[in-house]
């Protein structure tokens, strides 16, 4: 009979601290996390309702009362950089001190595989175009630094809080491996850049379409999408909004700088062309309003050729298939605080959709927000970028934006890449000549020239760049314009 009554007490006591745990954070907040400094900084969470919370950092105290939910939010003041760890402290019926806590830049990486795509698999050596086996090497030789931090979200779908093995992490050797390499070495160039504490929030899924990242309620309130299923709300056969609900938006509203987007091939090898453009746009500004501000930086890598052609794709592609899908990225330029790195210089072997060279592609979505972000106006952001043609004669004169330093050829070599076509509108291969800041375009049999295409292949890997190391952006002359 005593043991039957210590078992009942012994139950009663867990179901009392069950019901009134007290306190419950999301799991992106922890210990060894960096907050996003010169902002607003929510912190959040659940405990009892009408429970008085207590919110200690860096000489701030703030205080609230969770509602009748038990939900409840503070607001930290901006802060500037912060380098010596500090407690995060959070009391209510009990206390939770989360320690090692840093202020600096926080940036949240998103996509398919190539932004999954880890440190330790990206050191793979190449002899290719960019020079960047030490810069790799050297990040798993020297993994350890305190100011970097690192949250890697795991692939779940169906919870209600993003899944993450050890939360935020300081780097090292164990922590980084299986971390985004393009993320990594972006905020490395960053770090470099500002000397601030840095930190990435790591949320991708290999193979994945933009539609699982959107919320279902935007496809729902755009006019531009019919569903193909409501039941289970469905585009163009991809369930839309799960890894949203789960591995995004149970971070909203923690305070970061911006996103960085490494996604489009799965979206490619539907065929979507131009509609991707509408696609994205709607993902972005879904993404911005559930965290209030829609100017947060959006920066994203357009995707690399690849032979979409000997694909067993249910939706058959031609060579131009990818440079349709190109021409609608670089249309999404048009909204504002985007960014966009080209990576046709990055690609050995055009059957491997993973280009390995993650390193330059940090490099080089870092210098869009070097530049936009953080004031770094000395820098050239962006390869050449099309502006207008005139006629001369049988030649076309193509002018152009972004030119740098001045139009190059990345080899040495005659460019290539470029066709043009008459009055029959049939594009053949085109001789291409840089004369100061145009190229000069022709081909023998083409009298009256009309319309000049670069890079307009799957397969085109082109050598027109600027004296700064950055590609042009393939283009057509007959097609959509850049506007921004």
């Amino acid at each position: 009979m005593k043991r039957r009554y210590l078992i009942t007490a012994i139950l009663f006591v867990f179901c009392y601290f069950t019901v009134n745990a007290g306190i419950t954070l999301p799991r992106i907040f922890s210990n060894n996390m960096i907050l996003q400094r010169e902002s607003p900084v929510p912190v959040w969470g659940k405990a009892s309702p009408k429970e008085k919370i207590k919110v200690t950092f860096n000489g701030q105290v703030k205080k609230t009362v969770a509602n009748d939910s038990g939900l409840w939010k503070v607001e930290l003041d901006p802060m500037p950089a912060l380098k010596v760890p500090s407690k995060l402290i959070i009391e209510g019926k009990q206390t939770i001190i989360l320690e090692n806590i840093l202020v600096g830049e926080v940036w949240l990486c998103s996509g398919q595989s190539n932004m999954e795509y880890p440190v330790d698999r990206s050191l793979k050596k190449y002899a290719g175009p960019v020079n960047g086996e030490d810069v790799a090497s050297a990040a798993l030789k020297n993994p350890s630094d305190p100011n970097v931090r690192l949250f890697l979200v795991d692939k779940k779908q169906n919870v209600s809080d993003v899944v993450s093995r050890n939360q935020w992490q300081a780097s090292n050797d164990s922590s980084l491996k299986p971390v985004t390499a393009a993320g990594y070495f972006f905020i490395k160039e960053i770090q470099k850049a500002l000397d601030v504490p840095v930190g990435i929030i790591s949320t991708s899924w290999g193979g994945s379409r933009i539609e699982p990242w959107t919320p279902e309620e935007s496809y729902k309130k755009s006019t531009l999408f019919k569903p193909d299923s409501t039941t289970d709300f469905q585009i163009d056969g991809s369930k839309v909004g799960n890894m949203w609900n789960s591995m995004v938006a149970p971070i909203v509203p923690f305070a970061i700088k911006g996103f960085l987007w490494y996604q489009g091939e799965s979206n490619c090898m539907i065929n979507d062309g131009m509609k991707y453009a509408d696609k994205f746009e709607l993902m972005v500004n879904s993404w911005r309003a559930a965290w209030n501000n829609n100017k947060l930086p959006f920066y994203f890598v357009q995707i690399s050729p690849y032979y979409y052609t000997k694909r067993k794709d249910k939706k058959p592609h031609t060579p131009e298939t990818l440079a349709e899908f190109w021409e609608a990225q670089t249309q999404t330029l048009n909204i504002p605080c985007t960014g966009m790195i080209v990576t046709t210089d990055l690609v050995d072997d055009l059957s491997n959709i993973h280009p390995s060279y993650k390193w330059e592609v940090g490099r080089r979505l870092s210098l869009l927000a070097l530049y936009n972000d953080y004031g770094k106006k000395n820098l050239v952001i962006s390869g050449p970028v099309y502006k207008s043609m005139k006629k001369e004669g049988n030649k076309i004169i193509l002018t152009f934006d972004n030119t740098g330093s001045g139009l190059k050829s990345r080899d040495g070599q005659p460019l290539k890449w470029f066709t043009i076509a008459g009055d029959d509108n049939t594009f053949v291969p085109a001789n291409a000549e840089i004369v100061g800041n145009t190229v000069i375009v022709s081909a023998d049999g083409v009298a009256n020239p009309t319309n000049v295409r670069f890079a307009w292949d799957e397969t085109a890997m082109p050598n027109l760049m600027n004296a700064e190391g950055l590609p042009a952006i393939p283009f057509r002359t007959n097609g959509l314009l850049w506007k921004k």
